[in-house]
């Protein structure tokens, strides 16, 4: 007996050419359908952009960059001397957490960011704080009429006391800085080039803070660089004015002990004993001395060695670049997005429609 094979019509699950070009004339109309809806919220949506382009205050950036050299070519100059000499000063750089590539990170500490925020800056004759530029720019005190903890609030230059409050929105200006308006980086990794940029709506303040910022942190940079060996020269220096003081003296009582024992009897010899001991004083304070001379002199070389150079190259300079939406831009950004979403939208109100039914 054969068996009957039933041979079943293979489902077709793949859309031909023919079915997807039907699909597409069918939404064509129906979007065709909508274009009263679709033309009117695309207008709106043109008019909101070119009022928005209209009302936009311009972002202000002020760019600094500059040179980070970590020995400058007069410490070589004496490390090379020293080196003919046979004398050896140390070839390590007292970095530690301080070198060259972390300059950047300390542009973005919030210690040296709200230092910045408190440095003057003069405007119509008034010095305020560049806390107070900040908060103007950003109109952030229309918001606090209504906050009798911050309707009062004030920053005054160079603050050393902080109230919980005043720290607070201090956090607040470090926080938005640091997320878009502060940029510190090396364009060019070969080089030792670093640029600092600064966005705001306050194009005084957008200057003022990077120039401000740079000379905080290049004061802060070098002082912690050169520290140790300025506290080794301090001390050397000290011990070298002791000695000095007790060589003068150990010389004034040898010529005391001189005049004491001038015509004595050879004989008595116990009479010449403290001018000798003065004399052994002299020899000991002189190679002393001799030696910590030379130990500040190496010092002082050290110092220069340990103290980077940083050198500014450009500053940000009025007027500054500006960057602002266009009106035309505006617009046509405003009537495409809109003309998108209520698209979007019909689109998906015709698909749950379908769906449903």
């Amino acid at each position: 007996m054969k068996d009957n094979l039933q041979i079943h019509p293979q489902q077709k699950d793949e859309i031909t050419l023919k079915e997807l070009i039907l699909k597409g004339s069918e939404w064509f109309r129906y979007l065709k359908s909508k274009w009263l809806i679709i033309g009117v919220v695309s207008l709106l949506g043109a008019a909101l952009g070119f009022w928005y382009a209209t009302k936009q205050r311009p972002i202000y950036t002020a760019s600094l960059s500059f040179a980070l050299e970590e020995e400058g070519a007069g410490a070589s100059a004496a490390m090379g001397l020293a080196s003919q000499l046979g004398i050896d000063i140390g070839g390590t750089s007292s970095g530690g957490a301080f070198k060259g590539a972390n300059v950047l990170e300390i542009f973005k500490s919030r210690l040296m960011i709200q230092k910045a925020l408190l440095e003057p800056v003069s405007l119509e004759n008034n010095k305020q704080s560049l806390a107070e530029l900040y908060i103007e720019a950003n109109e952030w005190r229309k918001a606090w009429k209504k906050k009798a903890n911050l309707r009062k609030l004030e920053f005054p230059v160079h603050a050393s006391q902080l109230t919980r409050t005043q720290d607070s929105i201090l956090g607040l200006i470090y926080e938005k800085l640091i997320k878009s308006e502060l940029t510190v980086g090396q364009k060019d990794k070969k080089n030792s080039i670093i640029n600092v940029d600064v966005k705001s709506k306050d194009e005084l303040f957008a200057k003022q803070f990077t120039e401000t910022l740079a000379v905080i942190v290049s004061d802060f940079y070098v002082e912690t660089k050169s520290k140790k060996a300025k506290q080794n020269l301090a001390i050397l220096e000290r011990q070298r004015d002791s000695i000095r003081v007790a060589l003068n003296s150990s010389l004034t009582g040898v010529a005391v002990s001189n005049d004491e024992v001038f015509g004595l009897n050879p004989a008595l010899n116990v009479r010449r004993v403290p001018g000798i001991k003065k004399e052994v004083d002299v020899q000991a304070n002189t190679a002393i001395l001799t030696e910590l001379v030379k130990q500040t002199e190496l010092a002082r070389i050290n110092v220069r060695k340990e103290t980077p150079l940083i050198q500014v190259i450009d500053k940000p300079i009025l007027p500054l670049k500006k960057e602002k939406l266009g009106k035309i831009k505006g617009l046509l950004i405003g009537g495409f997005f809109a003309a998108f979403l209520v698209t979007g939208v019909l689109v998906s109100r015709k698909v749950l429609k379908g769906i449903m039914n």
